[in-house]
């Protein structure tokens, strides 16, 4: 794998997070970058629900509908994602033969056969999800394409948490903005 190429990709991810606070827009355009770059078969980006139960959808890019909504991420029963929202980096050479992976049968039937994944976090420690690079065959993950991946998993984590900070003040200028006009109009 080309390090102009990853550099590239950086470059364009964080060209992305600069211009738009749209969760949604960032993360769709992360995980189509990250799969283009890592020439991999997909990659899913989840967020770590409100009660921390569950791993939400947040954006896939390479992967069947039919499999993103496969069903739901729940963490009590996936001890791969346990181990990852303990912001360790997991890798499976093959999926099928690994008992941490919640959904096998789906993997295979979507033709998924080794996994990276990483914890997103903002603050260094706090998880709020991860970040998921599927091949579609047997492959290792090298260490520049582990450094690659932590740097555009910390690019996400600061991606949402800007767009988390961001709605909340202009939800809070909305409701000061609300009682400013109640208050001076009666």
């Amino acid at each position: 794998m080309a390090s102009q190429n990853l550099h590239k990709t950086i470059y364009e991810i964080s060209r992305v997070i600069n211009l738009s606070l749209k969760p949604g827009e960032v993360l769709s355009q992360i995980a189509e970058q990250t799969t283009k770059a890592m020439q991999a078969k997909g990659c899913f980006i989840r967020v770590l629900s409100h009660d921390g139960k569950t791993l939400e959808p947040g954006a896939y890019f390479g992967l069947s509908d039919r499999y993103a909504h496969k069903g739901p991420v729940e963490v009590e029963k996936s001890k791969l994602d346990q181990d990852v929202l303990k912001g360790e980096i997991v890798t499976i050479a093959d999926v099928s033969e690994d008992d941490r992976f919640q959904y096998p049968k789906e993997a295979a039937e979507e033709g998924l056969r080794s996994l990276v994944v990483l914890p997103l976090s903002v603050g260094g420690d706090k998880v709020i999800g991860s970040i998921r690079v599927y091949s579609g065959e047997a492959r290792t993950f090298d260490e520049e394409e582990l450094d690659f991946l932590r740097c555009i998993a910390n690019l996400s984590g600061l991606a949402l948490e800007n767009a988390r900070m961001y709605s909340a003040l202009k939800r809070a200028k909305q409701l000061a903005d609300e009682y400013t006009y109640q208050v001076f109009e009666d």
